[in-house]
């Protein structure tokens, strides 16, 4: 599960990474501004972060208002905003860990529904369709999957644009405006249904849609990057509302500008996909994008690169997260988490070479200088040009892989806790039942020493952490 739980999130200073921690006192409510109009009653709807978010920790908001149109929710955070006071914009809470004491201030539940197609169609590039599969195969392991080497991936880009260009380029594609509330895996059944290939691999991840984009989401070959055109934003800074491209949204292995330093509200995005069906009434199936991720690939009895139906990848991606506990369940008490815990470590190369051998890791960049003209006047026939930036290689480590071999097997618990390591995957942290949000904390951050001790690696955490610190 790695679909973070909130749009945009304020960070106060004296907050920790990523996490918002509200101010002492009482928020007051400035007139002409009535929070409490649209709060919903207590015996309407949840009141408490453990009834909104799926590890079920957290204590009662001050307010809670949930509104269910794209202008009652641009009117609504407008007038949070106008309050002054701490405010959270919370969406399907799958990522989301809160502490139990009391949320001074207001939580807006993102509720909107909808999809609206833009464009009917239009015939795709075939050299973006081969740069989006290169990526997608670039983008790793899916939360932790340590199973792929540098090699397979490598020969999964070079497959998955040689099948493109073979296969998809000549596709149309179509362009959704999907609201900010959608649950996320509707989203993805709906376009499986309609023949509609780009995110088929990220059937199964929690959450809602406007909350993608802030780490974007990604598993089994597959990145939100690949198919994300834009998003309808509002500025908190600013109060304006603008459509951003998704170039310019820095848009990085879990991780975008609206993580670091752009805060505000994603009202809805908008995807571009692959339309399947000219080349569905000839094939009579409607085709995946070409397959990037080993794993996947195994399960379903091909090789990379290959284009298998859309229902196949999706019924075999749900049975992966669910054997793994990724899978959102209410009979399988591993799914009471927030998901995959901690990101997986982008080191340096040298620094990678300390650990040992069968650690798996993937190469993330090239590290071949780039070919520079220099002028004669700066050339002394040896050594670096002065000035020049070096590029250093950089890798990928797996999470699970550092967890369990710094001694943490899957199942393992404080003595006393009620927070523990999944036992199905160690990258989740899961509440066997009535964990409060610090147990789980406190949980994270023995893993985090261990995993330091043994390998000088520090994990990341990778849920929004409310009140809470690690």
């Amino acid at each position: 599960m790695t679909d973070p739980a909130f749009s945009s999130v304020p960070a106060p200073a004296s907050a920790p990474a990523r996490a918002s921690a509200p101010a002492s006192g009482q928020a007051d409510v400035d007139a002409g501004h009535d929070l409490t109009a649209g709060m919903l009653p207590a015996d309407a709807a949840p009141t408490t972060f453990a009834e909104l978010t799926t590890i079920r920790t957290g204590g009662r908001p001050l307010f809670l208002l949930a509104p269910e149109t794209e202008d009652e929710l641009i009117e609504t955070v407008q007038d949070v905003w106008a309050s002054g006071e701490d405010w959270l914009l919370l969406g399907g809470g799958s990522n989301t860990v809160a502490a139990d004491t009391e949320f001074d201030g207001t939580v807006v539940r993102v509720l909107t529904r909808g999809m609206t197609l833009l464009e009917p169609g239009r015939a795709a590039d075939s050299a973006d369709s081969s740069a989006a599969a290169a990526a997608a195969a670039a983008a790793g392991a899916a939360d932790g999957d340590a199973v792929a080497v540098a090699v397979a991936a490598a020969a999964a880009v070079a497959v998955a644009a040689a099948a493109d260009a073979a296969a998809g380029a000549g596709a149309d594609r179509v362009v959704l405006r999907v609201q900010a509330g959608e649950p996320w895996d509707d989203l993805v059944a709906h376009t499986v249904a309609q023949g509609w290939s780009g995110i088929e691999a990220l059937s199964g991840i929690p959450g809602s849609t406007g909350a993608a984009p802030v780490q974007n989401i990604g598993a089994y070959g597959q990145e939100l990057a690949n198919s994300l055109v834009a998003i309808d934003f509002l500025d908190y800074e600013s109060g304006e509302r603008r459509r951003i491209p998704a170039a310019e949204l820095e848009l990085g292995y879990r991780t975008s500008l609206l993580k670091h330093g752009l805060r505000g509200l994603v009202v809805a995005v908008e995807l571009e996909l692959w339309d399947t069906a000219a080349e569905a009434s000839v094939l009579g199936a409607a085709l995946s994008r070409p397959l990037a991720f080993p794993q996947l690939a195994d399960a379903l009895g091909v090789h990379l690169g290959d284009r298998v139906p859309l229902a196949d990848v999706r019924a075999t991606v749900l049975r992966l997260r669910a054997a793994k506990g990724m899978l959102l369940n209410p009979g399988d008490p591993d799914t009471t988490s927030a998901g995959s815990f901690f990101t997986n470590p982008i080191v340096s190369l040298s620094f990678s070479r300390t650990l040992p051998e069968s650690a798996p890791r993937w190469p993330l960049n090239d590290p071949e200088l780039p070919d520079r003209v220099i002028p004669l006047e700066d050339y002394y026939g040896i050594g670096p040009v002065p000035g020049a930036a070096p590029v250093v290689p950089l890798v990928k480590l797996s999470a699970a892989w550092l967890i369990e071999h710094a001694g943490i097997s899957r199942g393992f618990r404080l003595p006393g806790s009620r927070a523990a390591v999944s036992s199905k995957h160690t990258l989740a942290l899961t509440n066997t039942g009535g964990a409060s949000g610090e147990e789980i904390a406190q949980l994270a951050r023995f893993v985090q020493q261990r995993v330091q001790a043994e390998f000088g690696v520090i994990l990341q955490p990778e849920p929004v952490l409310v009140g809470l610190g690690l």
